[in-house]
């Protein structure tokens, strides 16, 4: 339930501090005022999206903090243990969006990801939009309201798995089969090729090294006159070789040092650098004796190189990448050769998925054709509660096409007949809007009555209902409050006369700038907000005596806010 909401510096609320209670609660205010204001801050708080339009002018953040008592919340309660975010019975959640665009979530303190907070949101709270009867003329809606009261989800998700299956299964099998057609060229082809390049060695080939060698023998003449050169410098030189002044200088040096000792660290470094020297000529030395011109052998290695360089530019790719694509063209030969064997088993692949689905569809069917009868009995009574007492609500599931996909093999359409005679039509060709609003309520409310989410909230559900309808859907609402929290935004004085707790809204200019409030109201201030919605802007003394009578009629029976921690 949710107990405190926390409003700062977003769209005309600058700070907002409001403390809800369970049982029903109503929010009403003039047009524009900014209910819709506090339902955008609890889907934003909720993990809705983050929308910088929305940050105060002259803010630089705004921010939305909510509390929840999860005691009667089972769901929320799991998933705050599953991952280590509990703290007892109560849940802090905190959302900040600067104006930068950045958004960051936390729950109990610790930051968690906007996937997180939308997981845990669904468990705490459900929001009915104004234009729901418009999502619920489309296919997919009723099918999904179906399931969702049919708890069908696991085997929706089975469904969905053996679809996904028998889509990637069917695509190899058409690509096999399309191969097919001209498997005798394409195999001719890649046979050509592959026996080309194994005839190349190419399995092998070792390009880069092939390349060094060949350059190290094209250039054999150079390195060994310039590595003799430099190793008479170092070395072999009689007088002048790098080793022959380095052992006069360490001498003379030697004897300074009988008269300076310290210069004997000079000495030290000298005679290493003559045993670096020394070393370096013995290596260079050795180099040269193995390195011998071979004329036969750089022969083969620039025509080796020639033909690797025409085979690349055969198949368009760098000599570096042919061994990689003899594997591919070698594994594709393979493919194609042993095809009609993985056509056999991907038919059989497909044989075997149409099977498990079958039986996933038809365990879905069932559980649908049961769950259908019961929710249209429930959704008739309820409709025929709210002013349509001939009404008839039907589910209509009809088992189609055998082929897997993502939810089934039925096709579920909801009907409706409003008036005794008339056959049932689908929502979509009910005549009036009245009709078709409270037709759209009774489903929501039936949809909801067993749920276990603990708040819901209704945005302006009774659009285009009034009178004795609007009063008996007050009712409604208020008995589906028992033991949960019902949250409704409603301009129908009816409706909110029913509530255990009222919510005004209010917007006004402070120094130029224009700020909306919410504070709950008493119940002399409820006798006036009811007068206002009954009688507009001139308020009689027999508009109030209608509200003081309806308010009384409803026996508000208030329920007290659970104590806050």
């Amino acid at each position: 339930m949710l107990t405190r909401l926390g409003i700062k510096n977003l769209a005309i609320v600058e700070t907002l501090e409001l403390t809800l209670a369970q049982g029903f609660s109503v929010l009403t205010g003039e047009t524009g005022a900014g209910k819709s204001i506090l339902l955008n801050a609890l889907g934003f708080g909720l993990g809705g999206k983050a929308d910088t339009g929305q940050i105060r002018p002259g803010a630089d953040r705004a921010e939305v903090s909510l509390v929840f008592d999860v005691s009667d919340a089972a769901d929320a309660r799991a998933w705050l243990e599953e991952n280590d975010l509990a703290e007892a019975d109560e849940c802090l959640i905190r959302r900040v969006m600067t104006i930068e665009g950045r958004s960051r979530a936390y729950v109990n303190t610790r930051q968690v990801t906007l996937s997180a907070l939308q997981t845990l949101g669904s468990c705490l709270v459900e929001i009915h939009g104004q234009h729901a009867h418009v999502h619920l003329l489309k296919a997919a809606e009723q099918r999904r309201l179906l399931d969702e009261a049919a708890g069908n989800a696991a085997l929706l998700s089975r469904a969905d798995q053996l679809f996904q299956s028998y889509r990637k299964t069917q695509r190899e099998l058409l690509a096999l089969t399309t191969a097919a057609r001209d498997q005798a060229a394409r195999e001719a082809l890649l046979r050509f090729q592959v026996e080309e390049l194994e005839q190349a060695e190419i399995a092998s080939l070792h390009y880069d090294h092939l390349a060094e060698e060949q350059t190290r023998l094209a250039n054999v003449g150079k390195i060994q006159e310039t590595g003799q050169h430099e190793l008479d410098n170092l070395y072999e030189g009689e007088q002048h070789a790098v080793v022959t002044r380095l052992s006069q200088s360490i001498h003379a040096l030697a004897e300074i040092t009988q008269l300076a000792p310290e210069f004997g660290e000079c000495v030290q470094l000298l005679e290493e650098a003559r045993v670096q020297v020394s070393e370096a000529a013995s290596t260079l030395r050795r180099r040269l004796e193995r390195l011998d011109a071979d004329p036969a052998r750089l022969g083969q290695l620039e025509q080796k190189l020639a033909d690797l360089h025409h085979l690349a530019r055969k198949h368009h790719i760098r000599p570096q990448s042919l061994p990689d694509h003899l594997q591919q063209l070698t594994e594709e030969l393979e493919r194609i050769t042993h095809h009609a064997g993985r056509t056999s088993q991907l038919e059989q692949a497909l044989d075997t998925i149409r099977h498990d689905y079958a039986e996933v569809a038809q365990a879905l069917s069932a559980r649908r054709l049961r769950t259908g009868q019961d929710m249209a009995e429930r959704i008739s009574a309820c409709i025929q509660e709210l002013g349509m007492p001939q009404g008839r609500f039907l589910i209509d599931i009809r088992h189609g096409d055998t082929e897997p996909n993502a939810h089934g093999n039925d096709s579920v359409e909801f009907l409706v007949s409003a008036n005794p005679g008339l056959p049932p039509r689908t929502l979509a060709k009910v005549a009036s809007g009245g009709e078709l609003s409270r037709i759209s309520l009774a489903i929501q409310v039936t949809a909801t009555d067993s749920r276990t989410i603990p708040t819901l909230i209704f945005d302006e559900v009774d659009t285009g209902i009034g009178g004795r309808v609007a009063e008996m859907v007050g009712q409604r609402l208020k008995t589906l409050s028992q033991g949960r929290q019902i949250m409704c935004v409603t301009h129908l004085p009816q409706v909110a006369a029913q509530a255990h707790h009222h919510l005004r809204v209010q917007k006004g200019d402070v120094n130029g700038m224009t700020h909306s409030t919410v504070c709950t109201i008493s119940l002399d201030e409820r006798i006036g907000e009811i007068a206002r919605m009954l009688g507009g802007v001139h308020i009689t003394p027999q508009t109030l005596a209608h509200a003081r009578e309806m308010l009384g009629h409803s026996s508000p029976d208030s329920i007290e806010p659970k104590p806050l921690p």
